[in-house]
């Protein structure tokens, strides 16, 4: 099930650093070695989209507007 639009990436952080640790892992199926070189690209198209984009380094608007 997809996450809430308000908490996706708060939900996504934990499971993506759990990926991490576990990314060199040997022993596991050939679906999720598919998975996991999937998940690798989509990680570098976030990164390289994001390096493309200013505004990461700028507050979100709520934060602007607790202020």
């Amino acid at each position: 099930m997809s996450n809430m639009t308000y908490c996706r990436f708060r939900n996504t952080l934990p499971d993506l650093r759990d990926c991490a640790d576990a990314m060199w892992e040997t022993d596991v199926s050939p679906e999720e070695h598919e998975a996991r070189r999937q998940l690798i690209q989509a990680c570098r198209d976030i990164v390289a989209e994001a390096d493309d984009n200013e505004w990461l380094e700028e507050p979100c608007q709520e934060a602007v507007e607790a202020e």
